[in-house]
């Protein structure tokens, strides 16, 4: 219940100074005339290699110094819909593999370790632009479809039932970051940096949450109509 109201508190903060970023980019946009420009609205395509790991809960102290990362593959959508051109909503929808080893000899299972889960996630993001750089933040859900576990050499499914070495489904949390965009001709390139923080304890008899750092680049090509829009000509 404590990490379900944490996440609460920390989604209203990031929307919160969303909403006094956007208001204020809003006054000064009003001031210089770049109001009557075209909202940004972009389609992106993307292959990442994302790294992630775990935090055990109240277990995490004695388990930090075995934690090793988890190289995994991001493929999916971005959808950038340009609701001004200094703020954007920006829906995602990918496959994501997410995981964390322990090396061996840690005092959870003794033996090198490792987890690797296979991921659906939706992430909805508020994005401010600034020149050619952005910022954004936003909650995310997720629903794990498969993974295996590994110890030392011996591999196995992961179990999604209330077991003691069971997983759960669904995810929740919260990406916050920013990037930089290159214009080239009629398209965009875009490099993100992102962190991922879990706030759902994923494992049913301990504590096991997400955390992930995505670095992408985005191809974006150019949405022709935004219903989201507010220009004005």
């Amino acid at each position: 219940m404590k990490k379900v109201v944490q996440a609460g508190v920390i989604t209203c903060m990031i929307f919160l100074s969303a909403t006094a970023i956007g208001q204020t980019q809003t006054a000064a946009l009003k001031k210089s005339g770049d109001s009557k420009k075209t909202a940004k609205t972009y389609l992106d395509l993307m292959i990442n290699v994302v790294s992630t790991n775990f935090n055990y809960g109240d277990a995490n102290n004695s388990l930090a110094d075995y934690k090793k990362s988890n190289n995994g593959i991001q493929a999916g959508a971005s959808f950038q819909a340009g609701i001004t051109p200094g703020f954007s909503i920006v829906p995602e929808l990918y496959f994501i593999r997410k995981g964390g080893k322990l090396k061996a000899n840690n005092p959870s299972t003794t033996s090198e370790s490792g987890i690797r889960i296979n991921t659906i996630e939706l992430p909805v993001l508020a994005r401010f632009h600034f020149g050619k750089f952005y910022m954004n933040a936003g909650p995310s859900i997720a629903y794990n479809i498969s993974g295996s576990r590994k110890l030392e050499d011996v591999s196995t499914k992961l179990s999604f039932t209330n077991s003691t070495d069971g997983f759960k489904r669904f995810d929740a949390g919260v990406q916050m970051g920013g990037g930089v965009e290159f214009p080239l001709k009629q398209r965009m390139i875009a490099l993100d940096i992102r962190y991922n923080y879990g706030v759902t304890n994923i494992a049913y008899k301990r504590e096991i949450y997400n955390r992930a750092v995505m670095v992408s680049v985005h191809f974006s090509k150019p949405w022709k109509t935004n219903p989201l829009a507010r220009n004005k000509n």
